[in-house]
């Protein structure tokens, strides 16, 4: 099945175009990893004051 993936791709692409595509991609990608395992790693150990100062200071940033 996996010689069928590129035909699809270059479908899409001529009937959606670019942007279409990825849109399309996006909601039917499965996704990898685990997610929640994920976001413990990235915030246990972190307040909340901490986490909203990097959100206020990426929303400040150019």
């Amino acid at each position: 099945m996996p010689e069928i993936r590129p035909e699809g791709l270059r479908v899409h692409l001529e009937r959606l175009g670019p942007a279409g595509t990825i849109q399309f991609l996006q909601q039917y990608e499965p996704g990898r990893g685990d997610y929640t395992k994920q976001r413990h790693e990235w915030l246990d150990g972190l307040s909340v004051d901490q986490i909203v100062g990097d959100v206020e200071r990426r929303r400040k940033a150019p």
